[in-house]
């Protein structure tokens, strides 16, 4: 039962891909790859967030452009499995987001990838557009990967959080006894890394170790904290349509010391995580950590220090690396969808009801 999952986030990093086998009701991690995004191509990506001139067209061709990277990451799969393509029942590609609007009134989530393209590059069945039936039955399409996160890291006796910290953090609650939750904290690289590449060149702050070097600016975060997604009840969900450096300038003074914002913006992420956690599932002692995020030590240590009475680890020790739990999501979530079995949790995106998700694109 060999799937392959493909994700790629709102950090705009890359491409995660991984192959995954489902035998029964256990599941094996077997093989990785990832595929970096060069500056130019980001820059569109990042310029697609925004209105502007024939964007349709740009959206177009960056989907098949993007969907040339993806075929190129099944092949490596492929290269260092020895497996099949004949094996693998389906791709599940969440493809790249560039607009997420869950307003109730008028609801959307655009992710580029072109279903029908990749299935033709690959010789493989294909299973995209996960958001947009969970949209359609009134939830907010996201965040999607707390269903999965309940399959393979809920304890029968402990209550475990897991945090993911990609472009945007988001929090899932794995109860002993109850439905699972969970939703989208706020920025989680995001801002960061845009204001590390901003000042200093480096697409991310490795470690926290510029972060580190400054301090935090009191009155700044206390500011940042007031912005009302962060008090918003869930089930809600955001992105760079919320967050990104238009939305940090107004803040600033410019009088600030670039490392101190990296610092501040650092304790942005912690706080956001540390009240979600506090405010909605003080009863939880496990928290795991995966995305990018999750080798950011200084973070790491600050949320540590927000959060004594947590035991702080990545998702390693549950048995799957910090790096590739959400591409294994979308492996399991193409499972679920060519078995006809929901994918979205009501609990946590807002929808009337389970709705199985994506659409199949057959090889």
């Amino acid at each position: 039962m060999y799937y392959i999952g493909i994700m790629s986030g709102t950090s705009l990093d890359g491409i995660d891909a991984v192959l995954v086998n489902f035998s029964g009701l256990s599941f094996s991690l077997l093989y990785t790859c990832h595929i970096p995004y060069d500056q130019p191509l980001q820059t569109e990506l990042l310029c697609l967030n925004r209105t502007g001139e024939n964007e349709l067209h740009r959206a177009a061709v960056l989907s098949n452009r993007l969907s040339g990277r993806y075929a190129q990451a099944v092949r490596q799969l492929l290269e260092k499995s020895g497996i099949d393509p004949g094996e693998i029942v389906a791709i599940g590609c969440h493809g790249q987001t560039v607009r997420h609007c869950p307003q109730p009134e008028n609801s959307y989530s655009i992710q580029l990838v072109n279903g029908a393209l990749l299935a033709e590059l690959t010789g493989m069945t294909v299973v995209t557009d996960f958001r947009s039936r969970d949209i359609a039955a009134g939830g907010q399409g996201a965040p999607l990967v707390p269903a999965f996160h309940h399959e393979m890291f809920a304890h029968r006796d402990i209550h475990r959080l897991i945090i993911n910290i990609g472009g945007i953090t988001n929090i899932t609650s794995l109860p002993v006894t109850g439905s699972v939750n969970g939703f989208d904290c706020g920025p989680g690289n995001m801002l960061m890394d845009a204001w590390c590449l901003k000042h200093t060149g480096m697409a991310y702050d490795r470690n926290g170790s510029w972060a580190k070097s400054g301090r935090v600016i009191g009155p700044l975060l206390e500011n940042l904290l007031d912005f009302p997604y962060f008090s918003l009840a869930p089930p809600k969900s955001t992105g760079r349509e919320m967050f990104d450096l238009d939305w940090l300038q107004p803040y600033l003074t410019d009088d600030e010391a670039t490392q101190d914002v990296q610092s501040t913006l650092l304790q942005l992420t912690v706080q956001t995580i540390a009240n979600s956690v506090e405010t909605y599932y003080p009863a939880a002692r496990e928290l795991y950590l995966c995305g990018g995020g999750a080798h950011n030590g200084a973070l790491t240590a600050r949320l540590q220090q927000k959060l004594p009475d947590q035991r702080i680890n990545r998702t390693d020790v549950l048995g799957i690396e910090a790096e590739w739990v959400e591409a294994c999501a979308f492996a399991w979530l193409a499972r679920q969808s060519i078995e006809r079995t929901p994918g979205n949790l009501p609990a946590v995106t807002g929808a009337s009801g389970s709705r199985t998700l994506g659409a199949i694109y057959p090889a």
